[in-house]
């Protein structure tokens, strides 16, 4: 029995397709005027876009705090005479992490609406909450979106009390804002940034307005407010200790006077008496003068550490770079959005042309 092997048939490969990066090029180059009119259309579009940006300034400020681990004059004098007023103060629980946060918190923000502003050109002289809310410029596109809603918001006035006209006129209240107030808050909170460089220690603060000398003015008093915020803080336990002693001292410093006055009185009342009576009221009183001395005495060295405490804990900062108003604008960047838009609609063209119009080309054919 003959047994026939059949030897198995060699299975092709898989062809792969090779692309002709000569045809690719061929291709793009017929289509160069098609290309090069749409970077046109687009270069258009984006200077039109770049141009109706309202300019926005930016003010930077650099400040350097000082270091945790210092042992300044003050404290090293306190130690001589056995007192110790900042080594257990611990962790300092305000880190510069938490700036941002602060900068950015609703009473923080608040504080700032009533700030006096004016522009470089003298045409605005106001706070900055009126400042934002109505003097800031807007683009086109933003002012044509915003048209029904604001027509419709006019009418729905028309119909309504003065309710809404008290609630914009009144004090701005953290527990309950309102939607303006809100959109202020909010459009500020977008304006301000804070950074701080972990291993330098340096924190940056930077205010974007669209006035250069605004932008400069309220740099310089959200720095102001920030290092008080922070100096409020980290002193407050330190101030509530010395204003403490000082009511103590005070109090001590009147029960002596008084034990003195009670003492002279006493003496000259009965100088040429030699009763034993009267010498043991002598020598109570005189104990009573030397007992309020003491507290005294006490009480007094108490309030000038809790002085130096205060003193000791208080932030320094110092100011690396200060606030300058900007010359130049830092946007819109309209070169960037004008070779943004040139970019996209060159990559979008040559996209479509390699791959897209032979696709929509074989779709119309099996349609006919």
């Amino acid at each position: 029995m003959n047994e026939t092997k059949t030897s198995p048939t060699p299975q092709k490969a898989p062809a792969v397709q090779e692309i002709d990066l000569l045809e690719l090029a061929r291709k793009i180059w017929a289509a160069r005027k098609l290309i090069l009119k749409n970077c046109g259309y687009a270069a258009v579009i984006g200077l039109v876009i770049a141009f109706s940006i309202p300019r926005s300034y930016t003010t930077s400020v650099m400040l350097a705090p000082e270091s945790k681990n210092r042992m300044s004059g003050v404290s090293g004098l306190a130690a001589m005479v056995g007192v110790n007023i900042n080594q257990d103060a611990g962790e300092d629980a305000l880190s510069p992490e938490l700036y941002p946060d602060i900068v950015a918190s609703t009473p923080f923000l608040l504080e700032l609406f009533d700030v006096r502003v004016h522009d470089r050109r003298g045409r605005i002289d106001t706070n900055l909450y009126t400042y934002l809310d109505e003097y800031q410029r807007a683009p086109w596109w933003s002012v044509v979106i915003s048209a029904p809603f604001r027509l419709l918001r006019w009418v729905v006035n028309l119909f309504s009390d003065d309710k809404e006209d008290q609630e914009a006129s009144k004090k701005a209240d953290p527990f309950w804002l309102t939607k303006d107030q809100a959109a202020v808050a909010k459009s500020l909170a977008e304006s301000i940034g804070v950074g701080v460089d972990k291993k330098t220690g340096i924190i940056t603060l930077q205010v974007t307005m669209q006035d250069p000398l605004i932008s400069a003015m309220l740099t310089d008093t959200v720095l102001s407010k920030l290092q008080t915020y922070i100096t409020d803080y980290r002193t407050r336990k330190a101030r509530h200790d010395l204003a403490f002693a000082e009511q103590l001292y005070n109090e001590a410093k009147s029960n002596y006077t008084q034990a003195q006055a009670n003492y002279a009185a006493f003496a000259d009342a009965n100088r040429n008496i030699a009763l034993l009576s009267y010498r043991a009221e002598q020598d109570r009183l005189q104990n009573e003068v030397n007992l309020t001395y003491g507290v005294y005495s006490q009480v007094a060295q108490q309030v000038q550490m809790a002085k130096a405490k205060v003193q000791e804990i208080t932030p320094v900062y110092a100011v690396v770079e200060p606030a300058s108003v900007p010359l130049y604008p830092s946007k819109p960047r309209k070169a960037l959005i004008l070779v943004g838009f040139v970019f996209m609609a060159g990559v979008g063209t040559v996209g479509w042309v390699l791959f897209l119009r032979d696709l929509t080309g074989k779709r119309k054919k099996k349609k006919d």
